[in-house]
């Protein structure tokens, strides 16, 4: 696989290797001694899918201490535009943002570290979205920023009038108002990396 770093630490894009043939295609969606080798030394403890029509856009979510998740993503069928919001406090890019376009076409897999938000846009007329957590998913510890933030100022490659969001992404807070609970994540981070 090839390890394409981004501008944020620790966000990578992941490029298989794909073995084309007049059958179709194979390869590694996720080998662990490679991927603990190339990228991170994590273990994943939950699958995740879902569907979704163009212009669903979910995010940005993260989750706070302490579950906080680093999240390995792909598309199966389809086309969005994923997000990855460097939220850690302590980072050169903190409040800034990186993306890529994840293809059933282009195989690229995209892998965020504990401490970013996240979240895609639908560019195709439908998507089947796959990711990996390395924590469980805690509703109580749920996070989010507003797709829409100002200071972010996201391009999401949608037009806003074609914009779905569900109830809960429309209601969220901005980057700004969250910085006390960004500097939690972080000092939490710094703590259990010593322990």
């Amino acid at each position: 696989m090839n390890i394409i770093k981004t501008k944020i630490p620790g966000v990578v894009i992941i490029e298989p290797r794909l073995f084309n043939d007049s059958r179709g295609y194979f390869f590694e969606s996720f080998n662990e001694r490679e991927f603990s080798q190339h990228v991170a030394d994590i273990r994943f403890v939950q699958d995740n899918e879902s569907k979704s029509q163009y212009g669903v856009l979910r995010g940005l979510h993260f989750q706070k201490p302490p579950f906080t998740q680093s999240k390995l993503v792909r598309v199966v069928r389809g086309r969005v535009l994923d997000v990855a919001v460097d939220i850690r406090c302590d980072s050169p890019t903190f409040g800034q943002w990186t993306s890529v376009e994840l293809t059933e076409e282009n195989h690229l897999q995209f892998f965020m570290p504990k401490g970013i938000a996240h979240g895609f846009a639908v560019l195709s007329k439908e998507v089947v979205f796959q990711y990996k957590c390395d924590e469980f998913y805690h509703p109580e510890a749920e996070g989010a920023i507003t797709w829409d933030d100002k200071q972010l100022n996201i391009d999401w490659h949608l037009p806003v009038w074609d914009v779905i969001l569900s109830e809960k992404d429309k209601h969220h807070a901005t980057f700004t108002e969250q910085i006390e609970e960004f500097k939690q994540i972080s000092m939490w981070q710094v703590g259990s990396s010593r322990s």
